[in-house]
Formats: structure tokens, sequence, C-alpha cells
């Protein structure tokens, strides 16, 4: 009989798939009873885009009012994406400022951000901002936002993804959330921050792993598998009612779960009879339906965007490559070729890049290919890498690695290689990266 997966591999991809059996849910739920707690993450960023983009960020006026400091938070999360070169700057401005575009274009921006912000009568703040082109002495865009002042940091978040789609032309992330387990002695904890490492929150904390989060497309549920009946077994839980359904508890391994575009359903890997296969269950547990029915082990299914395929995990060639099948199951088609052992599938939002776990020359590194052309692309320097998630607008992949002596910490490299982040904890293992959709 042909061994385990699970058995047969060496134990990085025992890992891996061990964390694919079992998603974690972050979920409001959870984080009523979680206190607030200070931000542990520190970022390090290297690196820059092809081109950046020379941005005066002036100082919005009454910005003083506010529980957070709006122009930090903004300059922080631009100069992070490695795509603007921050202009320092001594002045304040608000967006009903006159603006001298000359002077502004001669020290040497091309485009200029201004606000101010002010208290309302209910216990709210009013972000208001402006950008601005100084080369063709025009406003790019503006926005008015008012929040509760826990939520401020947000407000700020979303200046900063309005900036960025305005000059990049892509939708920022930096308003959305990343979630991540951290160990320390014997206790796991899910916590989930801000994209910024700010704002963390305990959400789970366990004497058993907790591994691999996965947010539903709409960010309203999670899928996670559980360790807490000794055995994994996978949950949904509705991050509004906090109600938690069992998706799938049988006999065996149940892991795996990603959800569909729609999130109607979810892709999971089961051991029911025997060798792990690949299936898909509806959100509520119901319809039960199995994709594959081969004598390799088939594991870590991910959907295609448009819901029309999925990639998976599988040694049915040998070691383990990457496969893409149809959503509704049938004949597979191989994905990846390069070297002997490629795992942990993951789909860019446009469909247009598959990420992945490669081993080569002995390390664990982590790898991109263009779909269009099969090219392939290291975008690691490390070499114990797992755990790929891109940003929900495509424009990065966080993973877990392991570098300078620390057992775990979280990286993310923008998808060209060129911008890389190292994101560290004062003690403890931090691993098992997911990244959060965008909020409505």
């Amino acid at each position: 009989m042909k061994k385990n997966l699970l058995n047969a591999l060496p134990q990085k991809l025992t890992r891996s798939l061990i964390r694919s059996v079992a998603v974690i849910s972050i979920t409001l739920g959870t984080l009523v009873s979680a206190p607030l707690v200070h931000a542990q993450l520190r970022i390090e960023t290297a690196g820059v885009g092809a081109s950046q983009i020379p941005i005066a960020i002036a100082g919005f006026s009454n910005e003083n009012l506010a529980p957070q400091q709006i122009t930090a938070i903004i300059k922080a999360d631009l100069a992070r994406s490695g795509m603007f070169k921050i202009i320092d700057t001594g002045d304040v401005l608000s967006e009903a400022s006159q603006i001298n575009y000359s002077d502004w274009k001669s020290r040497g921006a091309d485009a200029l951000v201004v606000g101010s912000v002010a208290k309302l009568a209910d216990g709210r703040y009013d972000v208001r901002y402006k950008l601005y082109d100084t080369a063709k002495s025009a406003q790019l865009s503006g926005l008015a936002l008012a929040s509760a002042p826990q939520y401020t940091r947000v407000s700020a978040h979303k200046i900063a993804d309005d900036i960025y789609q305005k000059l990049i032309g892509y939708r920022g992330a930096f308003a959305t959330r990343i979630a991540y387990v951290t160990k320390s002695g014997n206790e796991y904890r899910l916590e989930i921050a801000d994209a910024d490492g700010e704002g963390t929150q305990v959400a789970l904390r366990s004497n058993e792993p907790i591994i691999s989060p996965s947010w539903s497309p709409d960010g309203t549920k999670v899928a996670y598998v559980s360790f807490e009946q000794k055995k994994p077994v996978v949950y949904v839980q509705n991050l509004v009612t906090k109600q938690r359904t069992v998706v799938a508890n049988y006999k065996g391994s149940n892991s795996a779960p990603s959800w569909s575009p729609d999130g109607s359903k979810i892709a999971i890997a089961l051991a029911r009879d025997s060798l792990t296969q690949v299936y898909v269950v509806n959100a509520d547990g119901s319809g039960l339906r199995r994709l594959t029915n081969t004598n390799g082990i088939d594991t870590e299914p991910q959907f295609s965007p448009d819901g029309q395929s999925i990639y998976f995990t599988s040694d049915r060639s040998g070691g383990p490559q990457i496969y893409k099948m149809s959503a509704n199951g049938g004949e597979a088609q191989r994905v990846t070729f390069s070297g002997t052992y490629n795992i942990s599938p993951r789909i860019s939002p446009d469909g247009k890049t598959l990420a992945y776990i490669a081993r080569r020359n002995g390390g664990f590194q982590l790898y991109a290919m263009d779909l269009t052309n099969n090219q392939e692309q290291r975008l690691s320097d490390t070499a114990k890498d797992e755990s790929p998630s891109f940003s929900p607008n495509g424009q990065y992949i966080m993973y877990a690695t392991e570098a300078g002596g620390r057992h775990g910490s979280l990286a993310v490299v923008s998808v060209d290689g060129r911008v890389k982040q190292r994101l560290t904890v004062k003690a403890g293992d931090i691993r098992e990266p997911t990244w959060g959709p965008f909020m409505k």
C-alpha cells in the first residue's frame, strides 16, 4: 500500500501539508473578548519599485485633535510600498489651502497631499484630504471620511489606498488586515493586525497548534481547522453572528479549506478513504462531493479567481507538483515542471500569476510563475519559506520564513521581486500568514 504523503515526504513538506490541513478562523466574535494589545510587529523595508514617485505630504491641519497622527500613517504606508519617495516638508496645509504648484515642483514633488482633521459633535473625527499633480497643476483626488476614534487609523489607510490607486493604477491594500500565528512557549496565538502590523489583537489562544487562516471572499466568514478535538476538524465561523458551523469532521484528516470566489463552496482535502483527496462542500457543510480519485495524495486545493478551476498539490507523478483541474473535477493538468518539489499553490487575484514554494538546491523558496508563458521567478532570498498569500490587489505576496537565526518571521515581497519587507516580533515564532480581502 502506498504510504501516506505526510509520512512519505520530507519534514518540510509534512509541515506544509499539516498546515493546509488546518485553517484557523479570525472572527470578530472571538475579538469581542480579546484585549487590544500593543503591536509587536516590526517592519523593515528594502528595495524600491521600478520607478519611485516623489510625493510631498504636508501636515494635516488640526491633526493633533485625532487619536492617531494621520500624516505619519500615510507616509509610512506609501514608503513601505517601495513605490514612493517621500519629500520632507515642514508645511501644514488643509484641503482648503491655496496651492503654489511651482513651489512644490521646485522642491522635487510630483504629487502633493494636504488635508485636515475636525472633531464632530457626535465624537467622530472628520478627516479630509486632497491629492494634487504638481506638473499638471491639477487636483487628482479627494476624500472626506468620518470615523469613530478607534478607526482613525483606518481613515489614514484609506487615504493612502486612494493615493496609491490614483498614482500607481492599482487599488491600495493598506486598509486591509493580515492574520498570522505566533507561538510562545506552549501557547499558540492567532493574531490579526492592520496591514502595517499595528492594531494587533489576539483572536484565539490554544495549547494546540493553530495553522493556516483562510478568509472568506467578502471577509464576513472564515474557514479553519481546529485541533481542539485532538484531530483536525474544518469549521466555518460567521464574523457577524459569531455562529460556528462544522464543515468537515470525517474519519481521518479534514484539511486545507479554500473558498470559492462567490463564497458558496469550500474546497477541502479529506483522508476519509485512506489517501487524501480533494473534495468540495457547501459553506454550511452540506453537499460533500469528491473531485479527485487517484492513487496519489491530492491536497492544498485553491480555487482560481473565476471559480472555474482548482489548483492543488499532488504526488501522482512521484514528487509533489502542482496541478489544475476543472472546479467540477475530471482530468487534471500538471502546471509545475521545474524541479521535483513544488507545493502550496496560490493564485493572484487576476488569475495570471501562480505563487508556490519550491525546493531547489536544498532550500525552500518562494517562486512565482507567469501563467501566460510559464516563466517562473524566484522571489525570496531565504531558504525556509512557506505559506504564501497574495495581497488583495495582487501586487505583493506575504509568506512565512526563517532568517537571521529567528525560528519564524513574516516577509512581504512585490510580485516583481524588487521590494522586500520583513515583519518580526520581539519574542516567539510567527508563521501562517494570510492576507485578508478588501473590506466594504
